[in-house]
């Protein structure tokens, strides 16, 4: 696209943008949203950024190949969160049963390990709704 205006819009909303997102993954475990939800939101944010100046500029900001290590690292990720409570002694994926502090109910700190489950569901999700588009966008040209 070679629009002026929707280029010069997308330098201002973009980083906001990621920047929500990020703060969706962050706090989904004690407000509405989630790790889903926020990965949905930093993916969007790509997806934008690919719309306006181009699937191949979007490419070199972002290739291929590191959203696969990306993808497979947030699966990882929540493999070994869940695996740390069987470490422990307590069933997989555990918080309590493990003997994690919890916090204080509503701050951002309670919950254990939620809120690092969240962290390698929303970069799963965010690299999975990337690739998604970019095998598209290949089809299509």
């Amino acid at each position: 696209m070679r629009d002026f205006i929707l280029k010069r819009v997308a330098v201002i909303i973009l980083p906001l943008m990621s920047i929500y997102g990020f703060y969706v993954i962050l706090h989904g475990h004690v407000s509405p949203g989630g790790s889903f939800a926020g990965g949905i939101i930093v993916g969007l944010s790509f997806i934008t950024y690919s719309t306006v100046y181009g699937l191949e500029r979007g490419k070199v900001k972002l290739p291929e190949r590191i959203l696969t290590l990306v993808e497979s690292y947030g699966t990882l990720w929540y493999g070994i969160m869940g695996i740390v409570g069987i470490l422990k002694g307590a069933p997989f994926l555990s918080n309590k049963l493990a003997g994690f502090n919890l916090g204080e109910p509503g701050s951002l700190t309670s919950g254990g390990l939620i809120s690092l489950l969240g962290i390698g569901v929303g970069i799963r999700v965010a690299s999975t709704i990337i690739t998604l588009f970019y095998a598209m966008g290949e089809e299509e040209s």
